[in-house]
């Protein structure tokens, strides 16, 4: 593909990409190297990928991500800087952008609601995008079956999928609402509940999290089966969202046959 058979299908294809929940865009915007190399390994659809400096990213490729080289210098079609910034509204240090389609809604619900081995993260009424984002990355690299919200906060919105560094393709992510969850069972992180030190988490649980301020809504609290409390100092209010979420994906991989080695 050359730049400008390139220039047109990312200018056909944008339109799509916006960051609203409502229209359910069709494609996402990749930002940097780095998401553009997850979202590959785990079977995104990726049809079209700009760079400012080709030569530096398969650089990049050969020294992080060799099993994509091939890939990446098929994909790749350099740009110069500033059209890439006309494109892109915060271009990436690597100079590494690219759009690709958002999973379909089947394939989600699927991985969501079948037989799941790995739990499926909850984030009640988050409001900090960069957090969600982090959320992801924690899930995909756990192994985690989904990652879902409730409230208004769009899961794939581009703040979210750059803080996820590409790996909402390598897990089951979807916004909905409290009655809408997957089946199994649901534990929610409460200040009020049982230490999850003397817990085992079971593979098809469901994990729920409040927002840092406001804590667990009293819809998904009353939807809880059971309350878990992380050890906290005394006179400590809180832990960020995303540690919270890896300290219990960790107690449940510490016991857990089908957690990644």
């Amino acid at each position: 593909m050359d730049v400008y058979e390139a220039l047109e299908r990312w200018r056909g294809l944008a339109p799509e990409a916006g960051s609203g929940s409502a229209g359910a865009p069709r494609y996402v915007l990749l930002e940097g190297f780095h998401a553009l190399k997850h979202a590959l390994r785990f079977g995104a659809v990726v049809p079209v990928a700009l760079c400012a400096d080709r030569a530096a990213a398969l650089e990049l490729a050969a020294e992080l991500a060799p099993d994509l080289e091939g890939v990446l210098a098929g994909l790749l079609v350099e740009v110069d800087a500033e059209t890439l910034r006309g494109l892109v509204a915060r271009p990436h240090p690597t100079g590494v952008a690219a759009l690709a389609e958002r999973p379909a809604p089947v394939a989600v619900e699927a991985a969501l609601r079948g037989a799941r081995r790995t739990p499926v993260v909850v984030l009640d009424q988050p409001r900090h995008l960069g957090n969600a984002g982090a959320v992801v990355r924690l899930a995909a690299g756990f192994g985690a079956s989904g990652v879902v919200t409730t409230g208004p906060l769009d899961p794939w919105h581009p703040t979210v999928v750059r803080g996820g560094a590409g790996l909402h393709f390598a897990t089951a992510v979807a916004p909905l609402e409290v009655p809408e969850l997957p089946d199994g069972p649901l534990f929610a992180l409460d200040p009020e509940g049982a230490d999850i030190r003397g817990l085992t988490l079971p593979d098809d649980a469901l994990l729920a999290f409040g927002s840092e301020r406001h804590g667990l809504t009293t819809e998904l609290r009353a939807r809880a089966d059971h309350l878990v409390a992380l050890p906290m100092r005394p006179q400590v209010s809180s832990y960020n969202l995303a540690t919270s979420v890896g300290m219990t994906l960790f107690h449940w991989a510490s016991a857990s046959g089908a957690a990644p080695a």
